[in-house]
């Protein structure tokens, strides 16, 4: 079953130890919006997928973040997102990893209730067909003792 959120209310994800952020919700609009990002569309054709990740998630973190704690200048003091900060933050490789799976991936990928499976096919044909072939005769019943 598909859980509907109405709320649409901003939330906060830990992206590493001490650091969080605030992020809209992952809605059509902000994926439609963020799929035509003039940086987006820029893509060369033979860009890479990796590339191509990259510039989708910073697009997206871009109009994305709202808000966020535990991320300094480089004399420590907090700074506030920015387009520019928002794209460093995300050339950090484990915060990259944890906004992909904290955020990109629900918004691309339908999360399902895991509180029931899936019926299971019934009927003579239903389930996986046979791999080998049939013997040719039946084995030999094996010696005692």
């Amino acid at each position: 079953m598909l859980t509907l959120d109405l709320t649409n209310e901003p939330r906060w994800h830990d992206l590493a130890p001490g650091v969080r952020v605030q992020l809209r919700p992952l809605t059509t609009a902000l994926m439609v919006a963020t799929r035509s990002d003039p940086v987006v569309e820029a893509i060369p054709e033979e860009a890479s997928e990796e590339e191509r990740a990259v510039a989708f998630a910073k697009a997206l973190a871009r109009r994305a973040v709202l808000a966020w704690e535990g991320i300094g200048d480089a004399d420590g003091k907090p700074i506030d997102p920015s387009p520019e900060a928002i794209d460093a933050l995300l050339d950090v490789w484990p915060i990259f990893e944890a906004f992909q799976l904290a955020y990109v991936s629900k918004g691309l990928l339908l999360e399902q209730e895991k509180n029931a499976s899936a019926l299971s096919p019934n009927g003579p044909s239903a389930g996986a067909r046979d791999t080998a072939k049939p013997a040719r005769k039946p084995a030999r019943t094996a010696r005692r003792g």
